[in-house]
């Protein structure tokens, strides 16, 4: 089931945007039968303990680049035993990784930029990955970064990674949140996190691209620190950058 094709979703945008994010992710749920969540973060987990109350057989992957810290691998594994549900862990094409590495070795993006790895490494699989759903459910707020999320949807027509002739519902059911708010919950209700979080972590990606934050510093400037700090985005929200 998927109703949103024929409506406007900048109306029901306006309309949700009102709405907390449990009456959100209810009205995803209700609307698309075929629909996921992408997990790696505090915020994914938060989205999917508040999913499991609505439908506890919801559909859950991660992306495993290969280059995670082991506290991260830890994590999934702590979450897919707390909640009780599978999650596809989806992972790049081998022989492309091996082609990269053996032309330009394990840490090129210190050079090149971060985008050609992470396009092998994340926004391949999540592509293949997406090739077989209806509608996402991502943990992005608009928080998280000054330059490519101040303005992100709670719903929206995700034309980046949609199926040839078909619509890709996106939703962003934590847009109107802060960290704080994400934070309360996890401690209220026992979310499992992230053990990095406890060392000065806040926003984590792959090991070699990642670092704590200092006092004062904005969560994304832990991540791709070497970079121009506010188009710090790997592609699996390029509709931002789009916009």
């Amino acid at each position: 089931m998927s109703n949103t094709a024929a409506i406007n979703l900048t109306d029901i945008d306006t309309e949700l945007s009102q709405q907390s994010p449990q009456k959100i992710l209810r009205y995803a749920l209700e609307n698309h039968d075929n629909i996921a969540i992408s997990f790696s973060g505090a915020e994914d987990v938060v989205l999917i303990d508040m999913a499991h109350k609505i439908r506890p057989d919801i559909q859950v992957f991660s992306l495993d680049t290969g280059r995670l810290h082991a506290e991260t691998y830890r994590f999934i594994d702590a979450v897919r035993n707390h909640y009780n549900i599978q999650i596809d862990i989806v992972m790049p094409e081998a022989a492309t990784v091996e082609a990269l590495v053996k032309e330009k070795g394990l840490f090129s993006f210190y050079q090149d930029d971060h985008k050609e790895c992470c396009g092998i490494r994340k926004i391949a699989p999540l592509r293949k990955q997406l090739l077989g759903v209806d509608a996402w459910i991502t943990g992005q707020r608009r928080d998280q970064s000054p330059g490519t999320r101040a303005a992100v949807p709670v719903i929206q027509d995700d034309k980046a990674f949609a199926r040839p002739d078909a619509q890709l519902t996106k939703y962003n059911p934590l847009a109107n949140w802060t960290s704080q708010q994400v934070w309360d919950y996890i401690r209220a209700f026992e979310v499992p996190y992230n053990e990095l979080h406890d060392r000065g972590f806040i926003s984590i990606g792959c090991e070699p691209c990642t670092r704590p934050t200092g006092p004062g510093q904005h969560e994304r400037e832990g991540r791709w620190w070497w970079e121009e700090a506010t188009k710090k985005e790997c592609g699996l929200h390029a509709v931002n950058i789009d916009q």
